[in-house]
């Protein structure tokens, strides 16, 4: 089978401050877009950039859903770096590959709540390191249900 080369295309900054996170992007200059609250006292972030690129703000409550580092007293990586992947298989593919070299799977492959399908491996550094297939609406789910830990 043959695999396209993952592209880079996310920054996501996990926060225990998602107020002050946002207030300093605001003040670089960048607009950006925050939504959350309620119950689960969830919060989220976008700010998109004109070359396709996002960058991402969660809080912790947030990262817990889709990370299952996050859920472990010692925390995840406060970055996730993104890549995508062209298919939902390859986010398969990848995270083995990865994992089956000794890298750390941070978080097994599964169909996140937005849509998308998603994995998470550390780079030697600890930096977590998100792959992500295309979003399908038909995979969306509301509310979020915390990632599988195996």
């Amino acid at each position: 089978m043959s695999h396209q080369r993952p592209v880079m295309d996310l920054v996501d900054i996990v926060t225990e401050d998602f107020e002050a996170t946002v207030a300093f992007y605001q003040a670089l200059g960048l607009q950006v877009d925050a939504a959350g609250g309620g119950d689960d006292e969830i919060w989220h972030a976008d700010v998109h950039f004109p070359n396709g690129a996002s960058l991402h703000i969660d809080n912790v409550a947030l990262a817990a859903t889709y990370n299952a580092a996050w859920r472990d007293p010692a925390g995840g990586s406060t970055v996730v770096v993104g890549f995508s992947v062209g298919t939902r298989d390859e986010v398969d593919h990848l995270y083995r590959k990865l994992t089956d070299a000794g890298y750390d799977g941070r978080q097994v492959p599964y169909d996140a709540f937005w849509g998308a399908r998603y994995a998470i491996v550390a780079d030697p550094n600890g930096v977590d390191v998100g792959i992500m297939s295309p979003i399908d609406e038909a995979h969306k789910s509301w509310p979020p249900v915390p990632s599988p830990d195996e």
